[in-house]
């Protein structure tokens, strides 16, 4: 066993021992409170539900405001934020120039419009995770969430559109080596919101886990 992976196995170790000592865990935590958990205690702590989609609409998540009003939407930010090269914002927050990777399928990309802003947890399964029970206000929050990098993130047009309104058991990253970071971000997003998974995607989660270094994860809760 490599340093790095000994390391990062003790000091998940230490993070978790901690974190039943004195950090909220998911379930109990509420908005504001920051959670401090690993990524396989943040999978056993997911709420289980069946999923139900009666009643989606995508309209019911009102996304790419201008919630500072700063000229620049949502998508403009995350772009902005996740440019490898910073881009020009020029006039009403056109981006011209810099360059993006898309960790999804390992891509470089020079064109803004090449890249998609994927909703790691898309919103049709936040729908059926609970967010049919939230507030237009609430989903709308949900759908433009630039509190935490791993919310939004920027990928290859195509693979943001492979992956449709899918969860961990129907669709994985197209590049391998992206999956433990794609499975850390997914619960991140999950437990940030107070979202459930059913038994498939449960089943998915601890598949992929077991392939991955149980690594340290905080956690600011958005609900």
């Amino acid at each position: 066993m490599g340093m790095r992976i000994r390391a990062a196995i003790i000091a998940a170790v230490a993070v978790a021992a901690t974190s039943s000592l004195s950090a909220p865990v998911a379930g109990a935590a509420a908005p504001g409170e920051t959670v401090e958990t690993t990524v396989w205690q943040a999978i056993a702590d997911l709420p289980r539900a069946a999923e139900d989609r009666n009643g989606y609409t995508r309209a019911a998540f009102r996304h790419w405001v201008d919630a500072d009003r700063d000229g620049c939407n949502t998508r403009a930010e995350v772009l902005i934020e996740e440019a490898t090269t910073p881009p020009r914002v020029e006039g009403r927050c056109t981006l011209t120039g810099g360059t993006w990777h898309s960790y999804y399928d390992k891509k470089d990309h020079d064109q803004a419009g090449a890249l998609d802003i994927d909703h790691m947890v898309p919103l049709a399964e936040a729908w059926d995770s609970g967010a049919s029970q939230w507030t237009p206000k609430q989903r709308q929050d949900y759908a433009n969430d630039l509190g935490d990098a791993r919310a939004l993130v920027a990928v290859t047009a195509a693979e943001n559109r492979a992956k449709g309104d899918k969860d961990p058991s129907q669709w994985e990253p197209s590049d391998d080596e992206a999956d433990c970071r794609y499975l850390a971000e997914w619960v991140a997003v999950k437990t940030r919101w107070g979202l459930s998974a059913d038994t498939a995607e449960i089943d998915a989660l601890e598949g992929l886990a077991s392939e991955c270094v149980d690594e340290p994860l905080t956690v600011e809760r958005a609900r």
